[in-house]
């Protein structure tokens, strides 16, 4: 069998091919599993501070979008971060790394844009024996409206000022996670590689609006008499992620950073087509949302 081992910004797993930070990597139990079903590596779930954590809609909160003959197109979520404490978050994490010391277990946090927040929140990730985090500044709904996720992703100075800080207290592995929802993804990574970061990964979700119910006219998808925009993902956003790693791939000033490709991939051809374009690994949600871990 060929040896798919890789190191990708000095993190090692047995494979190229990891989750993305996502609910099929919200806590132990789908971690556990995923590994088993044998992927490389995962980014759990984006953390936030400690305290009491965020309450997500108690509710429906994916809406898709099929072709006629029902293969799916696109999918839409309203999921905020993380909505379990911290504590149980960390210790989980630590238990998972301990069990499964060569997989890549990397973890997503989004806290606000203050340095004493990021300076509080990374020890103690650290702790955890982790191999590296994922500074989410994608994420375009519900975190963004409170100054996070994708208000840090669209603003350069936001992301260099942050990944410096996060760079400052600690020694692992930073990966800036990019959002889509910008004219021209150069800046955002210059940003982050200036900041410096040891990766970028992208594409995170794009802001969106699945439709609207006619009867109702509440937009899709909606609970309790509510709708809201979201993210999109799924297969129709591969054109325009694979559009974003290409242009930072062939930019001279970032020859060298790695990148991780995320963005429809449903496949071996798929991850292959990111590979192909600059990228040193994948990472893999909506597929593994629809059809499994395996």
């Amino acid at each position: 069998m060929a040896d798919l081992a890789t190191t990708f910004a000095g993190i090692r797993s047995p494979n190229p091919f990891w989750l993305a930070s996502a609910p099929p990597t919200d806590k132990e139990y789908n971690v556990v599993r995923a590994f088993e079903a044998g992927w490389g590596g995962v980014v759990w779930k984006t953390l936030g501070e400690a305290g009491p954590p965020v309450v997500n809609v108690n509710g429906p909160r994916y809406a898709a979008l099929y072709s006629q003959d029902r293969r799916l197109i696109g999918f839409n979520n309203i999921e905020l971060i993380t909505d379990r404490p911290l504590e149980t978050n960390l210790e989980e994490i630590a238990r998972v790394k301990r069990n499964w010391p060569d997989r890549a277990m990397v973890v997503s946090i989004m806290v606000p844009c203050e340095e004493h927040a990021w300076k509080a929140i990374l020890p103690r990730v650290e702790d955890t024996g982790c191999d590296g985090i994922e500074l989410n500044f994608g994420c375009p709904h519900g975190m963004s409206e409170r100054g996070m996720g994708s208000a840090v992703g669209q603003v350069p100075e936001y992301i260099e000022m942050v990944t410096r800080w996060c760079k400052q207290f600690t020694r692992l592995p930073v990966i800036v996670k990019l959002t889509p929802n910008v004219a021209d993804i150069k800046p955002p990574a210059l940003a982050a590689h200036r900041g410096g970061a040891d990766a970028v990964s992208l594409i995170n979700t794009i802001n969106s609006v699945m439709g609207v119910d006619l009867d109702s006219l509440l937009i899709y998808p909606n609970t309790g008499g509510f709708g809201s925009h979201g993210g999109y993902c799924g297969p129709a956003v591969k054109p325009i992620a694979q559009n974003m790693v290409a242009e930072i791939a062939r930019t001279p000033a970032m020859a060298y950073l790695p990148i991780s490709g995320i963005g429809g991939i449903g496949n071996w051809r798929d991850a292959a087509e990111f590979i192909a374009l600059g990228c040193g690994n994948v990472q893999v949600c909506t597929a593994a949302m629809t059809y499994g871990f395996r």
